[in-house]
């Protein structure tokens, strides 16, 4: 008897752990908008969002729980693979004042993404904010100089991305309220890598990020995506 109860218990923790590797994996990849403390890799990475939040000047986002990708990844039914977001993060090196910003930028930290199924990428909107400059379209042949303006740096980030993780799913998720030159330049480059673009619409926010509410529309508009895109549940 005592035999037979090992050998259910050994398999019942073998089929748990087959149902959880069965969940797909998946890697946000972003900027304050999908920070936390705590649930970061690395854990050096700048963030916004905080448990003991108490400023609603800043937020009113007080439980990891409250934020779009925890939201996300729960109403998916997958697990979360790593969080590499950084506060005041671009997609290309220039940053905040033409500060040089290659430390945490988005191609800089790409390689740092685990082994994901799929890869949610919200990004550009520093790039939007900070001014930083928009280049010409380039797809090949980069030089270190065009890496510090917009668009090659993007090109240059989806094809590093798509040769580092070729079963990874990209999804590209494109913040509102960013310039127009911005907003095309995302549609077109990642038209050319065939990454499909989930566009925000009227998120609410808080000193310019997603309050309670918006992080629960960001949510909604993911989720309702990710389905059209057959992802998932």
């Amino acid at each position: 008897m005592k035999k037979y109860c090992v050998c259910l218990l050994s398999s019942l923790l073998c089929a748990g752990a087959a149902l959880a590797q069965g969940k797909p994996s998946v890697t946000i990849f972003g900027d304050s908008y999908s920070t936390y403390e705590g649930y970061l890799t690395p854990d050096t990475m700048e963030t916004w969002y905080f448990d003991r939040q108490d400023d609603p000047r800043r937020t009113d986002v007080q439980s990891v729980r409250q934020t779009w990708w925890w939201q996300v990844i729960n109403r998916m039914g997958w697990k979360l693979e790593v969080n590499n977001s950084w506060s005041g993060a671009t997609i290309c090196n220039t940053g905040y004042n033409d500060a040089d910003y290659t430390h945490r930028s988005f191609m800089t930290r790409h390689k740092s993404l685990g082994s994901p199924d799929v890869i949610l990428l919200l990004g550009a909107t520093n790039d939007s904010w900070c001014g930083a400059p928009i280049g010409e379209y380039k797809y090949e042949g980069w030089k270190r100089a065009d890496l510090y303006t917009f668009r090659p740096a993007l090109s240059w980030l989806l094809q590093h991305m798509q040769d580092r993780y070729p079963t990874a799913s990209i999804v590209y998720i494109l913040n509102n309220d960013l310039k127009e030159e911005i907003n095309t330049s995302v549609s077109d480059i990642c038209q050319h890598y065939d990454v499909p673009v989930i566009k925000l619409n009227g998120i609410d926010k808080t000193s310019g990020h997603p309050n309670v509410k918006g992080m629960q529309q960001i949510a909604d508009q993911v989720v309702d995506g990710l389905k059209k895109l057959k992802l998932g549940k």
